[in-house]
């Protein structure tokens, strides 16, 4: 009988005022909670042990408030040095997916996403999507629903501009759990695929 191994997921952000941080750390327990062994690497301080983690590990999350329609200056800063990581192909067919936050309902998140899903497609990365249908679209819905905000590609957040890291809404930590135990679970599946094929 083969055994899979633990799955692995890191978690590499961003996180300009705490915000980030918050929906970071749901993602990872999500993700625990589902069995994984998880990393959590803020990208501006990245380490070359760092580096060497996120080359290793099964499946990687970006994160990254949303500023001006994009991913953070330190984002793109962690995302252009990956690019000798493409040159050798080291992150070829892991797990990826991606979350943001801003102050606006909106705030053009849905740019920031697509920039991770790029990203993660130039790696040869396979993406996973939150797998939620929209909440609090509808008269008898509530902004407590899941995916309250209506993304698809990730998860996303929208926390008051004035307000601290409490403020971040309950709905949108929930939401962002759930896309660390779906990465969690794809990725265990993507493995047990791979050790039967290796059988």
């Amino acid at each position: 009988m083969t055994t899979t191994p633990r799955p692995t997921v890191a978690i590499a952000y961003h996180s300009g005022y705490g915000h980030t941080a918050v929906l970071a750390e749901a993602v990872a327990r999500g993700a625990a909670e589902a069995g994984a062994e998880v990393l959590s690497i803020a990208v501006d301080t990245i380490t070359d042990e760092q580096w060497e983690q996120l080359d290793a590990a099964d499946a990687i999350v970006f994160g990254s408030p949303t500023y001006m329609g994009t991913a953070s200056g330190a984002f793109h800063v962690f995302g252009e040095a990956t690019s000798k990581r493409w040159f050798t192909g080291s992150w070829q067919d892991k797990v990826a997916a991606g979350f943001t936050n801003s102050a606006s309902k909106s705030g053009d998140k849905s740019s920031t996403l697509a920039g991770f899903q790029t990203l993660a497609a130039q790696h040869g990365m396979h993406w996973v999507n939150l797998g939620l249908k929209p909440g609090w679209n509808s008269s008898t819905a509530s902004e407590n629903d899941l995916n309250r905000l209506g993304f698809y590609a990730g998860a996303a957040a929208a926390t008051p501009a004035d307000g601290g890291v409490d403020a971040v809404h309950k709905s949108d930590i929930a939401t962002a759990e759930h896309l660390g135990e779906r990465v969690a679970r794809h990725t265990a599946i993507v493995l047990a695929g791979r050790s039967a094929l290796a059988a």
